[in-house]
């Protein structure tokens, strides 16, 4: 099997355009013509309409000075100058503001516009106008808006206007269980039935607050008795065609999900199986329209692997034992960090079981985010909170020994930058479709990059949900970005890069594994997708969201 390269591009804007086309391309030794990737049916900047709200004062609200006329009166007649004012998002802290002024075709005034964070900006109109002025805000959050029209007798009128930018930032939240169905946790007490769709609630749950816009759930699927997926996706929207859990008959399934909340603060889990299943939802964390922890991407590193004992203890971890690692202060990982991003693998394991990761300091929970068979090699990303000491806790849940690896792929912090906003799911490749990807399935030891922010360094990372299927083989997906630039495969001087030591999903012949990915853009944008195997497979990627630095 012959190394293969390939390209699907999307590149993602933050204002809200959508996917353009891309290009497919094989090895070094035999680079066809550039051909064509259509777009999904739905572009991502409808995907991500639902953050940028309109927010308006009308003219009629402007307000002169006492000075001018009677105290705090409207402006009405055209001598009296008004200002109406409309803003919308345009990215996490990005705000588009229209001025429209409104005075004497002859009159000449300034409107001086306070932005509600200690900065301000100003413009001068003859006659009357309709002006744009774009602004950035370091830190997410609600603001007041005031825009005052000067002129050489003073100040002729104001208007103010409330704002709330389009990110948000992330709380942490000790692992909880927020659904259960096999016992009654969260809903009814019933398995969800075929085709069916189950609520969960998720603001006013517990200690997570109201206006949440995003959640992180770890969603299992369990006493499975056929195939199918679980979808999970914001309540009172359409269901999208994208999956979260994919599972076979006997199989129990979990993998971490950040999807949307609606404004009643539900979201719901469909079973697109052909028989009921049971339904698990464990929550660590939230984002909120408040400014709490940023999300830093790192370049995905092996922290933990107990079969040579890197960052533990070399051997298995014994049935029921647990161990614990700090996190915090080393290998970029800031003191203060609040969470880490992490893909948790176990292989090796003795016996069935499940694996527990859960803040230092702390009892385990009663959650899991790693369920595996005997024998089996299975992964899932988990987000933590770190503990008062800056560790992480894995606690073995099984009666036997099991081997352990733990790859570290981003941290959230109060200083770091990257705040999220929610997608609403969009599918951007999948090997399987014949009209929007001719090339056929990846190649063993190939890899496929996609163009995700070559125009745009302020969009940092992607959760994407990678899924393979159709294996030929056994093998394991490696995600990281691509040291090349754009500009280095379009004029083919690019190098072949060198996949990092970690993995993100691992597959055995005939299996169908997903995993969510927080990708990092790196320095070119760009993100590869590494078939480590031998054999062929099918790869699917979805995306759910971005972390933006402004």
């Amino acid at each position: 099997m012959r190394n293969r390269r390939l390209i699907v591009s999307a590149a993602v804007i933050a204002a809200g355009v959508g996917l353009v086309p891309g290009t497919a391309q094989a090895d070094e030794s035999a680079k066809p013509d550039a051909h064509g990737v259509s777009a999904p049916d739905a572009d991502l900047g409808k995907a991500a309409a639902s953050n940028f709200e309109t927010f308006t004062s009308a003219a009629e609200r402007t307000v002169r000075p006492a000075s001018k006329g009677k105290a705090q009166a409207q402006g009405t007649a055209a001598s009296e100058p008004t200002v109406g004012l409309s803003a919308k998002g345009t990215s996490a802290r990005g705000i588009s503001l229209a001025l429209a002024v409104s005075i004497d075709p002859d009159a000449q005034i300034s409107a001086y516009i306070e932005w509600g964070d200690g900065t301000t900006d100003v413009f001068d109109t003859y006659g009357p106008t309709n002006q744009t002025v774009a602004h950035s805000y370091a830190e997410i959050g609600a603001y007041t808006v005031k825009v005052t029209l000067k002129d050489a007798t003073g100040d002729r009128g104001t208007n103010t206007l409330a704002v709330v930018t389009p990110g948000s930032d992330f709380t942490p939240y000790a692992p909880t269980r927020l659904l259960d169905t096999r016992n009654g946790t969260g809903g009814p007490k019933a398995k969800v039935p075929a085709y069916g769709t189950t609520r969960v609630q998720i603001s006013g749950n517990g200690n997570i607050p109201a206006g949440v816009t995003a959640v992180v759930l770890n969603v299992t699927a369990t006493n499975t008795t056929s195939g199918g997926h679980v979808t999970v996706w914001p309540a009172g929207s359409e269901r999208p065609t994208t999956s979260n859990v994919n599972f076979a008959k006997g199989q129990t399934v979990p993998n971490l999900v950040i999807v949307p909340v609606d404004r009643n603060g539900f979201v719901n889990l469909y079973n697109g199986g052909w028989e009921s299943v049971d339904l698990i939802a464990d929550v660590t964390g939230y984002f909120t329209r408040t400014s709490s922890s940023g999300y830093t991407p790192l370049n995905p590193s092996r922290f933990v692997d107990t079969r040579n004992g890197t960052g533990t203890a070399q051997g298995k971890v014994g049935g029921q034992s647990t161990f614990g690692v700090k996190f915090t202060g080393r290998d970029g990982i800031p003191d203060g960090a609040t969470a880490v991003a992490l893909n948790v693998t176990v292989t090796n394991p003795r016996e069935d079981g499940h694996l527990t990761v859960f803040p230092g300091g702390g009892a385990a929970p009663t959650t899991s985010n790693v369920n595996f068979r005997a024998g089996q090699t299975v992964a899932n990303s988990v987000i933590v909170p770190v503990g008062p000491d800056g560790s992480v806790n894995f606690r073995n849940g099984s009666w036997n020994g099991t081997d352990v690896i733990v790859d570290v792929v981003g941290y959230y912090h109060a200083d770091s930058q990257g705040a999220y906003l929610p997608f609403l799911p969009e599918r951007l490749l999948d090997t399987r479709d014949s009209s929007d990807w001719a090339w056929g399935p990846l190649g063993g030891q190939g890899y496929i990059y996609m163009p995700l922010s070559t125009q745009y360094p302020a969009n940092t990372a992607y959760v994407l949900n990678t899924t393979v299927t159709n294996t030929r083989g056994e093998g394991y997906l490696t995600v990281s970005p691509d040291p090349n630039s754009l500009s280095a495969y379009k004029g083919g001087w690019d190098t072949w890069p060198t996949p990092p030591n970690s993995s993100n999903l691992n597959w055995k012949r005939n299996e169908t594994v997903p995993n969510l990915v927080q990708a990092g853009m790196g320095y070119n944008g760009i993100v590869d997708f590494w078939n480590r195997g031998w054999d062929d497979i099918d790869l699917v990627v979805d995306i759910f969201g971005v972390y933006q630095t402004n």
